[in-house]
C-alpha cells in the first residue's frame, strides 16, 4: 500500500472539513497506517453507532450455527410473551430473514412509533405498528428490527447479548472491553450503543474478510458471514443524496454493500469498509455527516495505492504526519474567573435553562462547574475528568471577554462548545452533533448509559 495513496486520504479528508476521530488501514492483514486526531487516542474505546448492527448480525449467525434459530423462525414464535393483541396477518408472518433484511415492510423507521405505542416493550410496539409493504420485500431501515433480533438471540441462547458476543467473538479475538448502552430495564440496544477500539473495529472487518476466521479458529461460520455480506434486497435512494452512491448498492444481513465490497455503518462517521477483492479493511470514526463524502475519498485515493510500494522516505513523511493528527484546539488566553449563567432555551440544549456555570484558574488551565458538574480544562493542552464515570477532555481559553471550552465526551463522537460571555454574565453550551440517545449531557456521561427515546 502506497503511503502516497494514504496521505491523499488525509488531504482529502482535511480538504472536505470530514471530523475524524481515527483511521486504520488493513491490508492483507498487516496494519499498514493507524492514527488518532488528539484527543481521541487508541486505548479509547469509541461509540460505532449503528455498526452495532452488524455485530448483532454474527450473534444472529452464531446461534443459527448452533441450531437454536434460523432464518424462517417467526418472531411470534420466539417471543411470543410480546405478540400484542390483535397482531396484524402480517407481523405474525415476520421472520428472521425479514429482520436481518429490514424488509418488514414498514417504508420508514418506525422507532419513534414503535416506543410511544409501548414504552417498556419495544418488540411489542414494533409488531404493533401496521407493515403496508410487507409483500413487497422492499428494504427500509428500521431500527426496532434488530432490537427484535437481539431479544431473540438472548431467548434461544439463555444469554445476554452482550455476554454472548464477549463469550463467542471478542474474547477469543483478545477484545477484552465491549462496553454497551442499554435500554431503560438493562437490556443492550443492539442496534446501536456498541463502545469498541478502533484496533477491535479493524479486528472485526478482518474476521469478515476472512469468512469468519481469525487465526487458527473459524469463530464465526463462513457460510453465514457469505450470506450476511452479500445483497439481499435493493435499497432506496436517499432524498437529497447522491445518485449513484454506495447506499444504493444494496442491503444484506444488517451489512451495507459498496461499490467495492461491503461495510457496517454508524450515524456520524463511523465506518468499517471490508474489499475482499483487495485485500483490504478500512476502520473509521469521527463526527461528521458525510459518510458518501468519505467512502468516495477511499475509493479516489486509497485503491489505486494497493500493490504499490511507495518508498522509504514515503512512509517516514506519512508516519510522522499520522503521529502529529490533532483537532484543533481552542486558540487564546490563560487565567481569569467568571462565573454566568446558562441560557439553555434552545431545543437541543445540553444543559438547563438557568445552570449555573463558574470558571476558575486550577493547575494550568481552569476548573469548570455546571451546576453540580465538575470538569477540568486544559490551556493549551487536553485535560481529562470523569465526574459522573465516563471521561471528558476538555481545553479551553480566552477570547477577550469570551471564555470558550471544548468538552469532548471523549468515547462518542460528541463534544459540548462552551462559551461564557464576562461582560453579559450569560453562557451558552451547543452540541457539534446531538446525540441520537437525546440532547442531555448528564444522561451521556454515565456508564453505561441507559436511555430510552423519549416519548410523549
Amino acid at each position: 500500500m502506497s503511503s502516497r495513496a494514504v496521505a491523499a486520504l488525509l488531504d482529502k479528508i482535511e480538504a472536505l472539513g470530514v471530523e475524524c476521530h481515527s483511521l486504520m488501514v488493513v491490508r492483507r492483514g498487516h496494519v499498514v497506517a493507524e492514527g488518532w486526531w488528539a484527543p481521541y487516542s487508541a486505548e479509547r474505546p469509541h461509540l460505532l453507532y449503528s455498526v452495532t448492527k452488524s455485530f448483532t448480525s454474527v450473534a444472529v449467525g452464531l446461534a443459527i450455527a448452533d441450531g437454536l434459530l434460523s432464518l424462517d423462525d417467526r418472531v411470534v414464535d420466539v417471543l411470543p410473551d410480546h405478540v400484542p393483541p390483535g397482531i396484524s396477518a402480517q407481523g405474525r408472518r415476520l421472520t428472521v430473514h425479514h429482520l436481518l433484511s429490514m424488509t418488514t415492510g414498514h417504508r420508514v423507521d418506525s422507532l419513534a412509533e414503535a416506543w410511544q405505542r409501548e414504552p417498556d416493550d419495544l418488540v411489542k410496539g414494533f409488531l404493533s405498528v401496521p407493515f403496508p409493504d410487507f409483500d413487497k420485500t422492499l428494504h427500509g431501515y428500521d431500527n426496532p428490527t434488530t432490537f427484535v433480533l437481539a431479544r431473540m438471540v438472548e431467548r434461544v441462547t439463555g444469554r445476554g447479548l452482550p455476554e454472548f458476543l464477549d463469550e463467542r467473538l471478542f474474547h477469543p479475538m483478545g477484545i477484552e472491553h465491549a462496553e454497551w448502552d442499554r435500554v431503560a430495564n438493562g437490556a443492550a440496544f443492539g442496534f446501536h450503543g456498541l463502545h469498541l477500539t478502533t484496533e477491535a473495529l479493524a479486528a472485526f472487518g478482518e474476521v469478515l474478510l476472512r469468512d469468519g476466521g481469525w487465526g487458527d479458529r473459524q469463530l464465526v461460520p463462513r457460510t453465514y458471514v457469505n450470506l450476511a455480506t452479500r445483497k439481499h434486497t435493493a435499497t432506496r435512494p436517499i432524498e437529497g443524496g447522491p445518485a449513484d452512491g454506495d447506499y444504493l448498492r444494496g442491503y444484506g444481513y444488517q451489512f451495507w454493500m459498496s461499490r467495492h465490497g461491503f461495510h457496517a455503518d454508524g450515524s456520524f462517521g463511523q465506518l468499517c469498509v471490508v474489499v475482499p477483492s483487495h485485500d483490504l479493511v478500512i476502520a473509521v470514526t469521527g463526527a461528521h455527516t458525510q459518510a458518501q463524502a468519505l467512502l468516495d475519498a477511499i475509493w479516489e485515493c486509497l485503491l489505486p495505492g494497493v500493490d504499490d510500494t511507495g518508498s522509504t522516505r514515503d512512509d517516514e513523511v506519512l508516519a510522522e504526519r499520522l503521529r502529529g493528527l490533532s483537532l484543533v484546539m481552542v486558540p487564546g488566553a490563560a487565567g481569569r474567573s467568571v462565573t454566568a449563567r446558562l441560557d439553555g432555551t434552545a431545543e437541543d440544549a445540553p444543559l438547563p435553562d438557568g445552570t449555573t456555570v463558574i470558571v476558575d484558574p486550577a493547575d494550568g488551565g481552569w476548573r469548570l462547574t455546571l451546576g453540580e458538574l465538575t470538569v477540568n480544562i486544559g490551556h493549551g493542552t487536553w485535560r481529562e475528568s470523569a465526574p459522573l464515570g465516563r471521561p471528558i477532555v476538555a481545553a479551553g481559553a480566552w477570547q477577550g471577554d469570551m471564555f470558550v471550552a471544548d468538552l469532548y465526551v471523549i468515547t462518542t463522537p460528541h463534544r459540548v462548545r462552551l462559551t461564557v460571555d464576562s461582560a453579559t454574565g450569560k453562557a451558552v453550551a451547543t452540541w457539534n452533533i446531538t446525540p441520537l440517545t437525546g440532547p442531555g449531557m448528564l444522561r451521556q456521561l454515565r456508564s453505561p448509559l441507559m436511555t430510552r427515546p423519549d416519548v410523549a
